[in-house]
């Protein structure tokens, strides 16, 4: 079984969830068009499927190594990166004053769904490139934006993220890295771990974004600055020069994602600092490098999309040949007529569903900021959480599921899905854990406001479930996802007279009951968008009205058990420290 992009589904989801169409043509997107967006998604979709595919079990199979202090990725990787940047593909969503196409960040979201699901650990590399030029294009100074910007939009540089240290994982006030100042830049001196594709010979030079101290600053994270710090300086007419002081010492042995080069980095070895360039203001850093980590963070959530898509592809590809058993009313037949295996490909195709919705909806969301749109800001913030957290949770369930319809099938390496379940695993990890973005979510996106902006989500889905409530086909649907509505309208009102401790226990159960209603809410909105256009294509929009149905009634539970534990949050008390500590 290969991978092929479901182009049909997203080009739906971008043009109802998303708002595609409604963003085309304004500024910023004046140069983008509804009738582009089909040519380009089926340009990524070739990309995907003929070059990026066929190379995913290479990556599984021999791994990039670490040859005198420089990383050899697998051989296929960079032939297949040169395709990718001869394509314009890191360009997509970049300032057309760098090179870039300017297109809205839906459509690159789509695009880079698609390149996870064929190929997640070749596609972490040109999203880290694409979130660092975001974050270069925001807060760099012009000097630097002229002197890096157009090579990184091109595709012919990468860029990395430099945030953890062997003592600072997601607390990042523990950061040691200094810079000294030293003319118009700094001498960077530090080592940082998990850098991904932190070096590799498939572009001309990689520009790191490294979080520092300068020396004198503040304690904690108002101390912490950033700064671009290449592997190659800028030599004469922009082209790589001399090799800057800091390379990789190591490459991680890790349990999936085998084909990324996941680097230990130092800089500035032997007393020699790699030289750097303050990008915006001193100690201020960290906001600085929220950009960038929202922007991996919707990313990954979209990995999590498209690891998920890959996985139910597998996974029925799989039912509809394997002969096992006798299925009830058949004398026999392939497995995907057992009544469970349908269940478990229904539950993994509605998540899939669901989860493309949030993230889409998202990228959406940010494109009507950018448009001016008012609230939509907000409306981007509040779902960020929810689509780095709820979706890389939901590719979980999807991967484990896919291995459990393959049978014994499965935990063999020779059907790939136990290289999903390895490679999915990492996603609820890094850009922060689950529980990060759980409190992030009922916090700073919740509370800040006193629920105002999640008042307005839920609103929405109310008004959704109304409309829906006419329809004889999700009538049924509608009282499902209105009661839930309900029930997470009167949860948000307690936790929010509640304490922070309270707040904190109840965080992720908070997070996952309300993706998973927020996943139900806009299938429902698909649905009813489906239910319109109904004559036009009644094969594909009954299907979105059948798997919206399904998740109400099969899924959509989940939100309900994780509201009630929320709302039953409590703190384990000194009992279970001491017995962790064998006291």
């Amino acid at each position: 079984m290969t991978y092929r992009a479901p182009l049909k589904e997203m080009r739906f989801f971008l043009r109802e969830l998303a708002g595609v169409d409604e963003v085309c043509g304004k500024p910023p997107f004046e140069d983008a068009s509804p009738e582009l967006v089909p040519a380009i998604l089926e340009e990524a979709a070739k990309l995907a499927e003929n070059v990026l595919a066929p190379l995913n079990g290479a990556g599984e199979a021999d791994p990039p190594r670490l040859v005198d202090g420089q990383v050899r990725e697998t051989a296929g990787f960079a032939e297949a990166y040169r395709q990718f940047a001869e394509g314009g593909w890191s360009a997509c969503s970049a300032n057309p004053r760098f090179g870039g196409m300017g297109l809205p960040h839906a459509i690159n979201s789509a695009a880079s769904e698609m390149w996870a699901a064929a190929n997640l650990s070749f596609s972490i590399c040109p999203i880290l490139s694409m979130a660092a030029i975001e974050t270069l294009e925001s807060h760099g100074e012009a000097e630097l934006q002229e002197k890096f910007l157009e090579n990184m939009v091109s595709g012919r540089w990468t860029g990395t993220m430099n945030l953890t240290e062997p003592q600072a994982g997601s607390d990042l006030a523990g950061v040691r890295t200094r810079a000294v100042p030293e003319g118009d830049h700094y001498r960077i001196f530090g080592q940082k771990i998990f850098i991904s594709w932190g070096d590799h010979e498939m572009a001309e030079n990689i520009v790191h974004l490294v979080l520092a101290r300068i020396e004198g600053a503040p304690e904690g994270v108002q101390g912490i600055s950033l700064f671009l710090v290449p592997k190659f300086l800028p030599g004469e007419g922009g082209a790589p020069g001399e090799r800057n002081n800091l390379g990789p010492i190591a490459l991680e042995k890790k349990m999936g994602i085998h084909g990324s080069a996941t680097c230990a980095m130092v800089y500035g070895e032997e007393g020699k600092g790699a030289a750097g360039w303050l990008i915006g203001e001193e100690n201020k850093g960290l906001s600085y490098m929220f950009t960038m980590m929202n922007s991996a963070r919707l990313h990954v959530g979209l990995e999590g999309v498209g690891l998920s898509e890959l996985a139910t592809q597998k996974a029925v590809a799989f039912a509809a040949e394997r002969v096992q058993g006798r299925p009830l009313g058949r004398r026999d037949g392939a497995i995907i007529h057992h009544p469970d295996v349908r269940r478990m490909v229904m539950f993994m195709k509605s998540m899939t569903e669901a989860a493309r919705a949030i993230s889409y909806t998202a990228a959406g969301a940010l494109d009507r900021s950018m448009t001016g749109e008012d609230g939509a800001r907000a409306r981007y913030e509040l779902l960020i959480p929810v689509a780095k957290g709820w979706n890389t949770e939901v590719a979980q369930d999807v991967a484990s599921l896919c291995m459990q319809v393959h049978g014994g099938m499965g935990y063999v390496e020779e059907t790939g899905a136990a290289q999903i379940v390895r490679d999915a695993r990492i996603m609820t990890i890094y850009e922060g854990t689950t529980a990060i973005h759980a409190n992030d979510f009922i916090g700073r996106k919740t509370q800040r406001d006193g629920g105002a902006e999640l008042s307005r989500l839920l609103l929405e889905a109310g008004e959704t479930c109304a409309l829906a409530a006419k329809s004889d086909r999700l009538a049924n649907a509608a009282g499902f996802v209105g009661a839930s509505v309900s029930h997470a309208q009167e949860l948000t009102q307690w936790l929010l007279r509640e304490g922070d401790e309270t707040r904190a226990a109840a965080a992720v159960n908070f997070l996952m009951g309300c993706g998973t209603l927020i996943g139900a809410w806009l299938l429902l909105k698909s649905a009813l968008a489906a239910e319109a256009a109904m004559e036009q294509d009644p094969h594909f929009h009954q299907a979105r009205i059948r798997i919206c149905n399904f998740y109400a009634a099969q899924v959509l539970p989940r939100a309900e058990a994780c509201f009630s534990a929320a709302r039953r949050a409590s703190l384990p008390d000194q009992w279970l420290t001491d017995m962790a500590l064998g006291i």
